[in-house]
């Protein structure tokens, strides 16, 4: 690979970072509420996989009288 001097790979930089679609303000907001819910799913799924297991586990063991 051929070395580059600081210069060009700085324009190259510069060049590759042109070609970034940055996301808008709103798309932001949505992707970031989306992320928050899909969180907030994800743990009250695991809450209520952890009881149901933990209840079943009591009933098999016979510790929940």
């Amino acid at each position: 690979m051929a070395k580059t001097n600081p210069f060009n790979f700085m324009q190259q930089v510069r060049d590759e970072i042109s070609k970034v679609t940055w996301p808008s303000r709103n798309e932001t907001g949505v992707t970031t509420l989306m992320v928050v819910a899909m969180a907030f799913l994800a743990a009250l799924f695991f809450l209520l996989a952890d009881q149901v297991m933990g209840w079943g586990v009591s009933l098999v063991l016979g510790l929940g009288h």
